[in-house]
Parts: structure tokens; sequence; C-alpha cells
């Protein structure tokens, strides 16, 4: 299938009619817009989630994924601080990992408790410490297994739970229609497929023919995911498969305004592209998020993110430089400052 970030499309090239569903419904709760931010470890804490909800257009939200066995063995404050979260992070599900049944039935029991609206049980996760532990994408090799997980987890919670998952463990061993299906029929209320296969990681294309392959199998919601790089893809995605929503993971942290886009494409068939102002603005905010909520390792993260929220601008490597050599927050701070600052003063010189 062909993706729109190898040969951009004009509006006119896209299918008529198609977009990306403007709602989409999952158990008892309503998203809306159908897009979703995926679950990314290191990424995802309660400060990328408020940024990336007051930017707008995110339909739904997901925490990074957090060991069911961690969350079981954890103390009550020790849970609050793993699953935090603000209210206007709603709607938002928490992501769980594990490969014990009951285990995992008590920390969705728990996520349900601590209000989150949906449970996610992660089966893509292609880390070696992961899947040693047969975690992740670990399970996708066992079937029973995960069929007992599945109606352990669902006899145990009333709000939606739902699955993320891979292709399957390599090019020779493809599950994902044979997993949707038997999520359709434990009772499970959406699916999410990550194109790729456990042994690709990240690298090389999504395979998208599958997601339509999920989506012609069964008849709870499909969430297509993988090589979503613009509001092109976006449609693309829902134009090839069928599926009913998108989840974006590593193009959010690097353009965190891809769901606004994807609003605006929908709404109008075009879309703002963010000005250096734009990201001045954005790299701001986000740090000051960090430092005013005390975020542990704030300093760690803005190094980070500095490297994703600078792509695009110009000379940024000189930015991400001061960045990196900073010792403290409030350095990092003023050397955002200094730089934008400057070349705002820089381009009001007369040529």
């Amino acid at each position: 299938m062909r993706k729109y970030w190898e040969k951009p499309a004009t509006v006119g090239s896209m299918p008529p009619g198609v977009r990306v569903p403007l709602q989409f419904q999952v158990g008892g709760v309503n998203i809306a817009p159908a897009t979703i931010l995926a679950p990314m470890a290191g990424v995802t804490d309660t400060v990328f989630r408020q940024f990336i909800r007051q930017l707008g257009g995110c339909g739904l939200v997901m925490t990074e994924f957090t060991s069911a066995d961690g969350l079981v063995r954890a103390r009550e404050s020790k849970i609050r601080r793993y699953l935090h979260f603000y209210d206007d992070e709603h709607p938002i599900s928490a992501q769980l990992f594990g490969s014990h049944p009951q285990v995992l039935a008590d920390a969705a029991r728990r996520v349900e408790q601590q209000g989150f609206d949906l449970a996610d049980l992660n089966l893509g996760c292609p880390a070696n410490r992961v899947v040693k532990c047969n975690g992740g994408s670990g399970l996708l090799r066992d079937l029973p297994l995960i069929r007992r997980i599945f109606e352990t987890v669902r006899a145990a919670i009333r709000i939606p739970f739902t699955v993320k998952f891979r292709l399957g463990w390599n090019e020779r061993e493809i599950v994902c229609v044979e997993l949707a299906r038997l999520a359709a029929e434990c009772g499970l209320d959406a699916v999410a497929l990550h194109a790729r296969t456990r042994e690709q990681g990240y690298a090389g294309e999504a395979q998208w023919q599958w997601i339509a392959q999920v989506k012609q199998a069964v008849k709870i919601p499909v969430i297509g995911n993988g090589d979503i790089r613009s509001p092109e893809d976006a449609v693309a995605m829902v134009a090839q498969t069928g599926c009913d929503a998108v989840m974006i993971g590593r193009t959010a942290a690097s353009n965190p305004w891809i769901f606004r886009q994807i609003a605006q494409y929908t709404a109008t068939g075009s879309y703002e592209a963010p000005s250096e102002a734009d990201r001045y603005h954005i790299i701001q905010t986000y740090f000051r998020m960090l430092v005013e909520q005390e975020t542990p390792g704030a300093l760690g993260k803005m190094k980070q993110f500095a490297s994703w929220f600078t792509h695009g601008v110009r000379n940024g490597a000189i930015l991400r430089k001061a960045i990196y050599e900073s010792k403290s927050e409030q350095t990092v701070m003023e050397e955002v400052t200094k730089f934008f600052e400057s070349r705002c003063l820089a381009s009001e010189l007369p040529i």
C-alpha cells in the first residue's frame, strides 16, 4: 500500500469523501475525534499527555506502559504516582504489560479504581527486557495464554478493555487476524494493530494490508498504527484499510501538532504547518510544564525532547548543543529564550 510520505498527495488525489472519522465508540466511551496518542515508554507521561491535549485534535491519550506486577506489589502512594493523571486528560487509557492472567486482572482493577476510562493490554513492545519476561510481543507465540489473559481481565473490570499488538513474531508467524478474532470472542471492546512484526521493531515499513484484513475479520473497532507521518497518511490509512481510528506514536513526539493538523485536514482539506514562532512557544510551554509540575528527571526530558521539538528549525543544532551542555532546567530555559529571541531580532533588521 502506498504511503503518502513517499510521494506527497494533493487533496484532489485523495479518495472522495474519505476522511479520518470524527468519532468512534469503544464500549461506552465516545472518542472524538478518532485519533489516539500511542503509549510510549519515556514519552507519554502526564506532562506530555496534557501538552497534547492543550494543542487539540486528539481524541484519546494513553499512559506509558506500566508493569502489572509492579502495580499489584506497590503501596497505594506509589500506585497513585504510577497512574497519576489530571481531569483534563479524559478520556484516557492505562496500558498494562505482563504475562500472568490474575496479576493483570488485579492491576486492571486498580486502573479502574483510579478512574481511567479504558484499560489496554500491551502485546506489542519489542524490547528485549520486556520480551524476556514473556511480556509485550513476547506473548505473541502463546495464543492459549493470551486467551486466558483476555478472559480473566475481561471478567475483572467493567470499563472497556482493549489490546494493542503487532502482526506476529516475524514474517513466518503472522497471528494478527487470529488474535483479533480471539479478542472479539473474549469480549474485548477494540483492537489496535501496529502493522510491523516483533522482529522488525521500528524498522522497515508498516504493512497496512494486515490492518485491512483485521478490519474484515472482526466487528469490534479496529485502530490502525504505523507510518502515519502526516495528515495525508492518516487519511490514506483509513481509505486503504477501513480502520475506525488512527493511533500515532513517534510522529507525535517530533510533531505534536499532528492531531490538530489531522482535524484541520478533515474539516477543510488543508492544514497549517508550524512556524518557528510556534516551535518557540511549544518548547517554552512544554519545558515550563516539566519544571512547574516538578517532573522527575525534568532536565533529562528536556534534552531528550530538544532533538524532536527543534526538528525543522534552521540552525537547530546550535540550540540542541546548548541544551545538551546545560546543567540545570533554568539554564535550558535561558538558552531557548536566547536562541529564539536573537532570531526574532535578526529577522527585524533591514536586509
